[in-house]
């Protein structure tokens, strides 16, 4: 993706990652799915992670837009690009930025199931991809702001720009985790 998105892309490419997200995970037997590594994330805690911030990226969406403004105030720069906001958040990593909080997921016991999860992650995308295509236009999405745990106040432009990166960034650690990619 180059620079900027219309709301028809941003939807367009949230369904996307979702539909290759979940048409990944569904090849995985639970065993893969649900296993641990040390010091990592199973599979399903990433889906959770993800749902857990696709839910709240969506209220900057659904809240009433007087709210979003009292609780993030107003921009005072344009919104990067697609590729700008990508390399903020990738040297964040870099730098030792991690998930915290309530962004951490606990462990999930494969009786949890997997297709329940997944099932979660569809429901969170569309509920966004919806509320982005039904209240917002191009022009608004640069005049709002939210506050993000790690990439500070960003527009909602950004936002979802980060909510289509990151969906992509934890497939490609689960495929690394699999074995069916290797490392960028």
């Amino acid at each position: 993706m180059k620079g900027y998105l219309s709301i028809d892309e941003i939807v367009q490419q949230l369904l996307t990652v979702e539909n290759e997200f979940n048409r990944y995970c569904t090849t995985l037997t639970d065993e893969q799915f649900f296993y641990k590594p040390e010091g990592k994330w199973s599979p399903a805690q990433q889906v959770k992670h993800l749902i857990t911030a696709t839910n709240t990226a969506c209220l900057a969406f659904t809240l009433p837009r007087f709210l979003v403004r009292l609780v993030g105030g107003k921009p005072n720069r344009k919104s990067r690009t697609y590729e700008e906001l990508v390399a903020k958040y990738n040297l964040k990593l870099e730098n030792g930025g991690r998930a915290s909080g309530r962004y951490i997921p606990k462990p999930i016991p494969a009786s949890y199931g997997k297709e329940k999860l997944l099932s979660q992650f569809t429901k969170a995308i569309n509920r966004l991809a919806l509320a982005i295509k039904r209240k917002w236009d191009e022009t608004r999405l640069d005049k709002y702001i939210a506050p993000h745990p790690l990439l500070g106040k960003i527009t909602l432009q950004e936002l979802c720009y980060f909510t289509i990166f990151h969906a992509r960034h934890h497939l490609h650690n689960i495929t690394i985790m699999t074995g069916t990619a290797k490392p960028a």
